[in-house]
């Protein structure tokens, strides 16, 4: 990226800069050119190896309409929630050095939030008063108005994004209620249904034993009469065969009787 002069400037942590010339200087018999910025806040010099601006992350300012954004950024109830410090402070570090403007706006979001429920570390609030810095004097620049009143707007977009966040949170605790309740009210008609299902295998189970009870006594007295039969009959061929015996022996007795002289 290439800057000329006049050009305004963002220079990461530093804030923001007016590139006030270009040159070239020959250090140890090598020859660079710089950008000479001077920064606004503390109207220091800096400069900057061209060939290193990707490196340092230079950048031009945000345009009026990327003002208009940031804002919408800032109030829109998304807040990065790192519980961990360590990986919190790592995260918020490393956006603060890519330089870019939306990547403050999630630390001085985050850590803004965070501080209304528990006390920042001495770095941390360091870091939380630096965003808030950077933002308010790049965009005062930006849109020419005085920090006192870019502040005021951040602030405002800061507590929009609180209530948002608010509202956004007791949706999600209602919706999980409400999840939670159908998913227990679906496990009773489960629980309903298998008891159901439990009692009407029971009474079908009940229903068989006593129909294999009603077969096995149906069988039971089918076998007792057959018995009975049996027996009938039998008493009646044993007297049907007395009879016999007696009317042959009679027979006999007759015929003898008439054999005599």
């Amino acid at each position: 990226m290439t800057f000329k002069v006049g050009d305004k400037v963002i220079y990461p942590n530093h804030g923001l800069g007016i590139v006030e010339r270009i040159e070239e200087k020959t250090i140890f018999g090598t020859t660079c050119g710089f950008f000479h910025l001077r920064i606004v806040a503390n109207d220091t010099t800096v400069l900057v190896p061209v060939s290193n601006v990707d490196g340092v992350g230079l950048r031009k300012a945000i345009t009026d309409e990327e003002v208009e954004h940031l804002f919408g950024l800032l109030g829109d109830g998304k807040i990065d929630n790192h519980q961990n410090w360590k990986g919190r402070f790592k995260d918020n570090s490393d956006k603060m050095r890519t330089g870019s403007i939306y990547d403050m706006a999630d630390v001085l979001k985050s850590l803004t939030f965070l501080s209304k429920s528990k006390s920042l570390s001495f770095r941390e609030k360091r870091m939380l008063d630096r965003a808030k810095a950077l933002i308010i004097s790049e965009v005062s620049e930006v849109v020419r108005e005085k920090a006192g009143e870019i502040e005021a707007k951040v602030d405002v977009s800061l507590e929009r994004c609180f209530v948002t966040k608010a509202r956004n949170m007791a949706r999600s605790a209602a919706r999980a209620k409400t999840v939670k309740a159908a998913k227990t009210a679906q496990a009773a008609k489960a629980a309903q249904a298998a008891q159901a299902a439990q009692a009407a295998k029971a009474s079908k189970a009940v229903k068989a034993s006593k129909a294999v009870k009603a077969s096995k006594a149906v069988k039971a007295s089918k076998a007792v009469k057959a018995s009975k039969a049996v027996k009938a009959s039998k008493a009646v061929k044993a007297s049907k065969a007395v009879k016999a015996s007696k009317a042959v022996k009679a027979s006999k007795a007759v015929k003898a009787t008439k054999a005599k002289p």
